[in-house]
């Protein structure tokens, strides 16, 4: 099939270091070249960062901040930031993120600053 479809919000949310998370296209086969995310962030996601993979978020609700390689920005609805690898990153206040990573979402490549809790 040359397509998918997907209502990101049929999909069981899981935990994850920002709060909860819908992710769609994640386990096809071969790896994907995207996946796309819902996010709900709690008031402080934890800090991380990703060796392999870029985000895009794009901030559909919800005012708070992004702290990126430790500054902090504001964002509100219609924000949209890249981060590249290696950018430690999270996000503040209670928001809603439409979050596209590229190469598609892999667990193995999310890393926290604290020893031993990658993946």
């Amino acid at each position: 099939m040359n397509f998918e479809i997907v209502q990101l919000t049929d999909l069981s949310p899981l935990r994850c270091p920002c709060g909860w998370t819908r992710r769609a296209f994640v386990d096809m086969a071969p790896r994907q070249a995207a996946s796309v995310h819902l996010v709900d962030i709690e008031i402080d996601s934890a800090t991380h960062y990703h060796k392999g993979m870029t985000e895009i978020y794009v901030v559909l609700d919800g005012e708070g901040e992004m702290e990126l390689d430790g500054k902090r920005f504001p964002v509100k609805p219609m924000t949209a930031i890249y981060i590249r690898p290696g950018c430690r990153h999270r996000a503040i206040g209670k928001l809603r993120l439409l979050n596209i990573p590229l190469p598609a979402f892999e667990p193995s490549d999310e890393w926290m600053d604290q020893p031993g809790t990658n993946g």
